[in-house]
């Protein structure tokens, strides 16, 4: 191997020498490579020959290997059975060959290129092949890795490590040893044309003979793939090569070399590389800090220039000077003070862009003039002269290489002891500067060389220390203790688990839109990291939460068993239920699939990076497959307390798709129930800063000390191995010197004051507690082979000391189920009263009370909750040296916790007087300590217990489990506390809840006093941490955050750029967000390192959520709310608020029966002979005036009259599930209306046109313009003419026209402010059928109902309609309606057809009308049912229009609908005559001279229906038939602002100053008359009319029209028209009269008819003041009433607007 050339190396090419000595490490079965030589020398002259002697002659068909070496024979390996084993074709008969290839798009992985190989057997083909580059030499024939990695292109296989399986693979079939200078011939490249054609030969000349070629087995850390920048360095090497040998001192040499690029170069390192360790981070530092980004690209090239390699250098020196001796150097660190540096030297050019961050205080160099390379030297010396030998300056050097050799001699020599930093600075031979930092500090090189390894590299490393028995010269310094005092080091391999370190991984997916509306169910999986754990916690608490009974998924009441199926974990077992939810998926479109992915930032490696390791993207792989990307029913929510490594430039979750928990400082929220306080991270840290008590943030100076002199004495042992053993060494003595009393007590000056009050503290509490409840102490081990030798260690000292039953201890390790002792598990079943003898405890949160120790392990907690009986969380042996932001808070997080306290704010310190009688309360630094009889007591300070009382409700409280769980710590402990109240059933399911405790703890039983754990339940546990952890979250920078914030998120991610601002103290959690997706961007192996789609610069999928929230702050629960929410808001979408009111004004009477009962149509000569009633049943109509009719008397006690301030209050809804037949807004997608709605390819949404229609009307005075807005799609609907294209009519079909698909009557649905939610989809109503629909909507909403209902037929409202009411839109309807009736005649009658065959109804809709009703009909039994179903619009408008005789009525329609029917006794006639509102068929022919009155903004329908009825139109209402109308509180014609003319602000105005006296000073209103004609009469007709208050049998008569004068006066109706159907008055004394714009019909001798009462009031209104008075003298109406001149009124209105005028006066 490696050691073969020792002592030849001036005969040999250096990298020959340097890659067999990398071989040797490779292949080494050890971690750390051995040593290959044995003396430090350099080689000083580079040799332009190979190792055979031979010049550079091209000859690419020779074999550069030894010539002098014997071919090796060599026996291919037969192919696997079935293989493919044709000449250019792959195993998996794939082609292979460059000609059939040349054309293809071929994939190639970043890294690797595509090269050709050559086989013996075809050597007139290239086979196309895939390399990776740092296996293939430069264009120089050097630098090449020794060893193989390779892809193949035809069947994509990947991973291939050796060159030999490579071969077989491809079929080189080979009779020599295969080799990849030999096999592998030629670079291929694209042409101009993208064809792959054969590019220059591969240079393998300067590639030395090697005495081992084969592949490594193993990779070197300094040379791991991850690491590009020893590759970097050996590109160009220079002409030195610094080979190292074993030295004969050895205090630790692990060295540290960082090369700042464009600095020269390194050279090459060779022989011992095991002492040194190669580092980029210097140089990506320096390279980062001299890019500037693109925004100053705008400043051109002057005046902003980046950073100076002499100033890097300088302020890198007057970094590591201000360091302290046991502080590490923090690249971070280093990066801000160059940004800092820069800034400051371009101030002025770039305020524009950002603020200056003074991050660190000390001075630092500010030169007026740029420093010059020979200033360098002499400036760094002087900045290291205050700190003695910590930092030395070395100058004097030619070159690197020499000055490294310096170096290495010194360290041999022992002169560098005092020293932590060597900067070298140097000038090659072209005046360039040369540098690097050379790291010899003992304590600085192993955190430098600890930082490098990856969580797996650090599991492997601890695994091989203690199986190798490195470790044993610990047994040594333990053993000095003295025998006896401590059991041996136990090694061997029954102490090593296998265990699978997973690195961290996240999620991508592509989507489309998610239509909730769609949907009528909601299933769910909820996926956890593979933790037996975290996975039964999650169940339990699902389980208890009610979801699955909410979901419907509970029916079989499920047990806790059955509850598993709705939680997977994240391990290859899980396939199996993510494949089976797909599936379902696809078979269940209607139903909404949610994956809630908890502890969404485990396992965020790519699934492509794999490399056939299982383990590494398994999430990728499960949750980002294609199928779960395009389910359109699949919804993603990704939940995690550190959201940051999901939050990168190239992440698929929306920032919009973010749902963060509420911020703490938010006081119009109420977080947490019951005043309970979250207490985490920033609360732990205000403890430090409080200054009074301990704070419960610590560090423990006497374990540091102990543990820096054992790493000082063992260098090569991991730190994580020494702290682990000194940690477990002092609770081993704790215990010992506790339990042992004075004759132990020796033992404590080896023991830290910490460790010792927390055995005490979990000792002494079960015992002086009668239920012998204790606390836990979390004992935090990441590895698992340290946590299995801690554990099987504690076990065995408690065990001998005959404590086994005064504690537990148990071993937390993710993969593994629990194990409790039997003892400890009797213990349980008796607290929480259960019976199974085979229960045992699965969860944390279900050894609440138990006094144990718990030894959580696992490199990264996997998001498990501890019960509130932790009382300590030691964290002294956790990394030091994973500086990563998230790293760092997801270990502090195990602290966190939820408390309740009645003084919010005052426990945010744990001071001596709310401790226990027996917690010590001493730190290392405390001098009034004491010991007395092994206890430490406090001489000064009261340990009585505190007033202050607590009680808890906590969201890690244990869901209670009936006969299975439930602990004592899940109950607030009372003043005679018990673990669970016995009242409740043992077997009965319960919700998890807290009772609140009403005594305060100076007046709580002597039970709660003597048990130390129901006092201490509402108090944050103490949490210890490593001094340097501790530093750098005590830390605060200029941001005003602790220094760990500014650190890297992730060890996946990186930043984009050094030019970045820090995080603010004063960020929310969404602009947190917005700052890491701005300056991160994930590395090669994140799962969204591939999410950057072309031409775009987002890729958010709208179906993937991110909740994210503190640790332990409730998100389980949370998520597990969010499923019943999302259930209840699906089961909301498929229901609506239905009007549920009962027709109002009905008398019983005996009803005259005219229809049989299951008359299926009215019949015109019956419905002639039934009287009309003229009374408003409508309930929506409560508040109006009643129409006066003889057949009714009111019933003044039925409640009917509302007080005024009562007719506003919400009217009656009922809550109604949406059929199939329904209407809908457009909120509503489905597959089936795409194409209804616009959405279909076809028609694209600009593809309408403006169609202008003119008609003239008498009552207009004017000729009108309208517009239709008519889509591509709906132009068969009318007739244009073939000159010019010009709209001509709408299409209308004959009355003896039939066809079940299709409707006849035109739907005209007028509408305005409700754009969003009229229900204008009538797909589904009318079954897809054939149907014209045409909103009718105002001039300036036109854009607004466009853009959403883009192929809707759109009549607009001409512009002097914007301000008018619902009469306008009815009234243009009607009359355009007939309008082209005429039209549609005459080109009907070119046709052949008579005028009268064309169909002459419409549809007056309104835009709330939602689902349709039909009475059951029995005609077998002769009667009707009275059982309503719903059915379709189509049905019921064809029922309707297949009326027999159905043109001879002038108006139908049908009754609203109402929960309680019609009424008892009120509706078992089919068919009646009255009121229609809402749905009416229109006949436009009959109604030619009865019009809507286009001023009326309400009653309209009133109005029309007495005036179509007076004139003898036949009215029909369906009574089989019934319209549900949804309540929609947006828009409406309904909606009105009385405004002033001063201001477009409303303000409040009585309704008795709408009106005012004419040519008077009044503040003038910019609303319409009419509207406040009515708002008027409405309010304060019952002053106007005095004699007609509650007076129903003296109406006030109104002449041909309706008004509604308020619900305290009745109307009596009468039409002046000749023919008119009048009510007979005879006899009949009216208490006013209003005559309306009255037309010539009305006489003096009409009016003569009627009787009035003496003093009753008449009203007349007229348009203006002269008509008025015209209208008193020629109806002679001065000779039986009395004008005043104070009684003439006007609306108050300006003159511009047209006021209204009328005129009061009293009947003589």
């Amino acid at each position: 191997m490696g050691n073969s050339y020792t002592g030849h190396l001036q005969s040999t090419r250096f990298e020959e020498v340097l890659h067999n000595s990398i071989e040797a490490s490779l292949r080494s079965n050890t971690v750390v490579p051995r040593p290959v030589f044995s003396q430090l020398y350099l080689e000083a002259e580079q040799r332009p020959y190979s190792h055979d002697g031979r010049g550079d002659e091209d000859d690419d068909e020779e074999d550069v290997s030894d010539s002098n070496s014997p071919p090796n024979p060599y026996q291919m390996k037969p192919p696997p059975e079935g293989s493919c084993t044709t000449d250019g074709f792959c195993q998996a008969g794939k082609d292979l060959r460059l000609s059939s290839m040349a054309t293809e798009s071929l994939e190639v992985p970043s890294g690797f290129l595509l090269v050709g190989a050559k086989s013996p057997s075809l050597p007139d083909h290239i086979l196309v092949c895939a390399v990776d580059l740092r296996f293939l030499p430069d264009e120089c024939g050097r630098n090449a890795l020794l060893g193989f990695s390779g892809n193949c292109m035809g069947c994509g296989e990947k991973g291939f490590r050796y060159f030999t399986e490579f071969a077989d693979h491809i079929n080189l079939k080979l009779t020599t040893q295969p080799k990849k200078q030999k096999h592998l011939k030629y670079h291929l490249l694209r042409n101009a044309q993208g064809i792959l054609v054969k590019g220059p030969p591969i240079c393998w000349k300067g590639i030395g003979s090697m005495a081992n070629s084969g592949p490594p087995k193993k990779r070197h850390k300094g040379w791991s793939p991850k690491s590009s920048a020893p590759t970097e360095w050996n590109r160009d090497s220079g002409s030195h090569h610094v080979i190292l040998g074993q030295l004969s001192v050895r205090p630790c040499l692990c060295v540290c070399v960082f090369l700042a690029v464009g600095h020269g170069t390194l050279p090459h390192l060779c022989g011992n590389l095991e002492d040194v360790v190669v580092s980029g981070l210097l140089q990506k530092c320096y390279r980062t800090s001299q890019n500037l980004p693109r925004v100053y690209e705008q400043y051109g090239t002057a005046p902003i220039q980046p950073i100076s390699t002499e100033m890097l250098i300088l302020l890198t020196v007057y970094y590591l000077v201000q360091l302290a001796p046991d502080q590490a150097p923090l690249m971070e660190d280093l990066e801000q003070i160059f940004m800092r540096s820069w800034r400051e030297s371009h101030l002025t050019e770039i305020r524009q862009y950002q603020q200056t961050h003074a991050q660190f205080p000390t001075p630092l160099p500010c030169l007026a003039q740029p420093l010059t390379p020979s200033q360098l030297p002499w400036l760094a010396k002087l900045a290291t002269s205050s700190c003695g030998e910590g930092v030395l300056v070395l100058d004097t050097a030619p070159s690197l290489a020499e000055a490294l050799e310096d170096i290495f001699h010194r360290l041999v020599d022992g002169r560098l002891k005092q020293t932590n930093y060597v900067v070298i600075i140097c000038m090659n031979r072209s005046q360039e500067i040369e540098s690097c930092v050379v790291v010899t500090g003992k304590h600085q090189t192993r955190a430098l060389a600890e930082s490098l390894l990856s969580p797996s590299d650090c599991v492997r490393e601890i695994v091989h220390e203690l199986s190798s028995g490195v470790a044993a010269e610990l047994g040594s310094y333990y053993s000095s203790l003295g025998p006896g005092k401590t059991a041996g080091l136990i090694h061997g391999s029954h102490l090593l688990s296998k265990y699978k370190v997973n690195e961290i991984y996240t999620l991508s997916i592509s989507t489309q839109n998610l239509d909730l509306g769609s949907f009528d169910k909601v299933e769910f999986l909820i996926c956890v990291p593979p933790s037996e754990v975290t996975f039964h916690q999650v169940v339990l608490h699902l389980w208890n939460s009610g979801v699955l009974r909410e979901l419907g998924l509970d029916q079989n009441c499920l047990s806790l068993k059955e509850a598993e199926q709705y939680v997977v974990k994240l391990n290859p077992s899980a396939v199996g239920k993510i494949n089976s939810l797909i599936q379902k998926s696809k078979t269940n479109p209607y139903t909404l699939f949610i994956i809630v992915h908890d502890h969404a930032h485990w396992d965020i490696s790519s699934g492509q990076c794999s490399e056939g390791d299982s383990s590494l993207g398994l999430v990728d792989s499960l949750l980002n497959c294609r199928q779960i990307q395009d389910a359109p029913n699949i919804l993603t929510l990704h939940v995690t307390s550190f959201p940051f490594t999901l939050q990168t430039q190239y992440t698929r979750i929306s920032p919009y798709n973010e749902i963060h928990w509420p911020s703490a400082f938010n006081n119009d929220i109420d977080l947490y129930h019951e005043k309970t306080k979250y207490f985490g991270v920033s609360e732990l840290l205000e403890t430090t800063r409080s200054g009074s008590g301990l704070p419960l943030l610590r560090y423990d100076s006497s374990f540091e000390s102990m543990a820096a002199a054992l790493e000082e004495r063992l260098p090569k042992l991991h730190s994580a191995v020494i702290r682990t053993h000194v940690l477990i060494q002092h609770y081993s003595l704790a215990l010992m010197a506790t339990a042992g009393g004075q004759a132990l007590q020796a033992l404590q000056k080896h023991i830290s004051v910490e460790t010792l009050e927390m055995v005490q503290c979990l000792l002494n509490t079960s015992q002086r507690c009668p239920s012998r409840h204790g606390h836990m102490l979390l004992l935090r081990i990441p590895s698992p082979a340290l946590a299995a030798f801690a554990h099987q260690r504690l076990c065995h000292v408690r065990n001998r000391l005959g404590l086994h039953k005064q504690f537990e201890v148990i071993l937390g390790d993710p993969y593994s189920p629990l194990t409790v002792g039997k003892h400890f598990l009797d213990q349980l079943r008796v607290w929480l009263k259960i019976l199974d003898p085979d229960w045992a405890p699965r969860t944390y949160l279900e050894l609440e009370a138990l006094p144990c120790i718990l030894i959580l392990t696992g490199m990264d907690p996997l998001g498990e909750s501890l019960p509130r009986s932790l009382k300590y969380c030691d964290l002294r042996v956790i990394s030091c040296w994973s500086l990563q932001r998230t790293t760092l808070e997801q270990e502090l997080g195990l602290a966190a916790y939820l408390l309740k306290t009645k003084q919010v704010g005052q426990h945010a310190r744990c001071d001596l007087s709310e401790s226990d009688p027996e917690k010590l309360s001493s730190t290392d630094n405390e001098e009034e300590e004491v010991v007395v009889d092994g206890h430490l007591q406090h001489s000064s300070r009261d340990s009585s217990i505190s007033s202050l009382s607590f009680s808890t409700s906590f969201n890690n409280d244990l869901p209670r489990l009936g006969n299975q769980a439930s602990p004592a710590g899940s109950q607030q402990p009372h003043s005679d506390w018990t673990p669970l109240d016995p009242d409740k059933q043992p077997n009965q399911r319960r919700q998890s809840k807290s009772t609140s405790s009403g005594s305060s703890s100076t007046r709580a039983s002597p039970l709660r006093q003597s048990c130390s754990w129901a006092r201490n339940l509402s108090r944050p546990p103490v949490v210890l941490l490593p001094k340097a952890v501790y530093d750098l979250i005590t830390t605060v920078d200029s941001s005003g955050l602790p220094k760990s914030t500014s650190f890297l998120p992730h060890s996946s991610v990186e930043w984009v750029s050094s030019f970045r601002p820090l995080l603010s103290k004063m960020m929310t959690c969404t602009e947190q967000s917005l700052y890491y997706r701005q300056w991160t961007v994930p590395k090669p192996h994140h799962m969204d390192s591939s999410n950057r789609a072309e031409g775009r610069t987002d890729n958010f999928h709208p179906r993937k959520l991110l909740l994210s929230g503190p640790p332990q702050v409730g998100k389980t629960g949370a998520y597990l709310q969010f499923l019943g929410i999302l259930s209840r808001m699906l089961i909301r979408l498929m229901e609506v608020d239905i009007f549920d009111e009962e027709d109002i004004n009905y008398c019983e009477k005996d009803l005259v029966r005219y229809h049989q009962p299951v008359a299926l149509w009215p019949n015109t000569d019956t419905m002639r002979g039934m009287p009309f009633d003229y009374t408003i049943h409508d309930p929506k109509y409560e508040d109006i005036s009643t129409v006066y009719s003889p057949d009714f008397t009111p019933n003044l006690n039925d409640g009917n009259s509302r007080r005024q301030e009562d007719m506003y209050l919400r009217r009656r809804t009922a809550r109604i599930k949406l059929s199939k037949y329904a209407a809908y807004n457009t909120y509503h997608h489905c597959e089936q209306c795409h194409q209804y709605m616009g959405f279909n390819p076809q028609y694209q949404l600009y593809e309408s046109t403006l169609h202008a229609f003119t008609f003239s009307h008498l009552l207009l005075g004017e000729e009108i313009q309208l517009y239709f807005i008519i889509p591509k799609s709906k132009e068969h609907h009318f007739s244009f003419s073939q000159s010019g294209g010009q709209l001509e009519s709408m299409r209308l079909p004959l009355t003896s026209d039939w066809n079940p698909d299709a409707i006849k009557s035109p739907i005209f649905m007028p509408t305005t402010g409700r754009h969003e939610h009229g229900l204008f989809n009538l797909y589904h109503a009318m079954e897809g059928a054939a149907h014209l629909h045409i909103l009718v909507i105002k001039e300036y909403e036109m854009a607004v109902y466009k853009k959403y209902w883009p192929n809707h037929i759109m009549l607009v409202l001409p512009t002097i309609f914007n301000g008018a009411g619902i009469g306008a839109a009815h009234f243009l309807i009607k009359e355009l309606s007939y309008h082209n009736l005429e039209l549609e005649r005459s080109r009907r009658v070119e046709h052949g057809s008579r005028p009268q065959d064309v169909w002459p109804f419409i549809i007056l809709a309104d835009d709330s009308c939602v689902m349709w009703n039909s009475v059951d009909v029995d005609p077998k039994r002769y009667l009707i049912l009275w059982t309503e179903r719903n059915v379709s619009l189509k049905q019921v408008l064809q029922h309707m229009e297949s009326s027999p005789d159905i043109t001879q009525y002038g108006l139908c329609g049908m009754r609203k609908w109402s929960s309680r029917g019609g009424g008892a006794g009120r509706q078992k006639e089919p068919f009646s005559r009255g009121h229609l509102h809402d749905f009416l068929l229109l006949n436009v022919d009959l109604t030619q001279n009865v019009q809507y009155n286009q001023n009326r903004f309400k009653c309209d329908d009133v109005d029309f229906n007495l005036r179509a009825h007076s004139a003898g139109l036949l009215i029909c209402r369906f009574n089989n038939f019934s319209v549900m109308k949804k309540q929609i509180a947006i828009g409406g014609y309904g909606t009105f602002i009385i405004k002033t003319k001063m201001t477009d602000v409303p303000t409040t105005i009585q309704p008795s100053q709408y009106i005012c006296a004419p040519d008077s000073k009044h503040l003038f209103l910019a609303t319409p008359a009419q509207l406040l004609l009515e708002k008027y009469l409405q309010h304060t007709s019952h002053r106007l009319f005095p004699l007609s208050a509650q007076n129903y049998s003296h109406p006030v008569l109104s002449v041909d029209c309706y008004l509604n004068l308020g619900p305290e006066v009745t109307v009596c109706f009468v039409s002046s028209k000749p023919h008119s159907i009048n009510l007979s008055t005879t006899g009949l004394l009216f208490s006013g009269l209003v005559l309306y714009f009255c037309d010539s019909f009305v006489t003096p001798g009409f009016l003569k008819k009627f009787q009035f009462l003496k003093g009753a009031t008449l009203c007349v209104i007229c348009p203006n003041r002269s008509s008025l008075r015209q209208t008193v003298v020629r109806l002679e109406l001065e000779d039986e009433w009395r004008f005043r001149l104070s009684d003439e009124f006007q609306t108050a209105n300006a003159k511009e607007d047209q006021p209204l005028f009328f005129l009061t006066g009293k009947h003589i």
